[in-house]
């Protein structure tokens, strides 16, 4: 047996554990009982769902932005509050 799991999967019980019995116990009857190892599924789940929706939520507010000034130019320019001129610079050629 390499691991202590080993020992418990397998029905014995260590030493060390069979010194901390009461005197009288009968160590045939006992139960050991261990906690289940460590699952990260949920956590790492639970972080990459967040980084998404905050992506999410950071790329609606850009593309809302982004709608918002292109109506906002358009209104303006076509109600005439709004105006670009284009001023090319004369150059004479020798």
């Amino acid at each position: 047996m390499r691991y202590p799991e080993d020992q418990f999967n397998a029905g014995h019980i260590p030493s060390d554990l069979l010194g901390q019995l009461p005197a009288g116990t009968d160590p045939k009857q006992i139960v050991i009982v261990r906690t289940a190892p460590r699952n990260y599924t949920g956590p790492i789940l639970l972080a990459l769902a967040t980084t998404g929706g905050i992506a999410l939520i950071i790329l609606m507010i850009a593309v809302t932005i982004h709608v918002f000034a292109a109506a906002t130019v358009a209104v303006l320019s076509a109600s005439g509050g709004l105006g670009l001129t284009l001023k090319r610079s004369s150059h004479h050629s020798k």
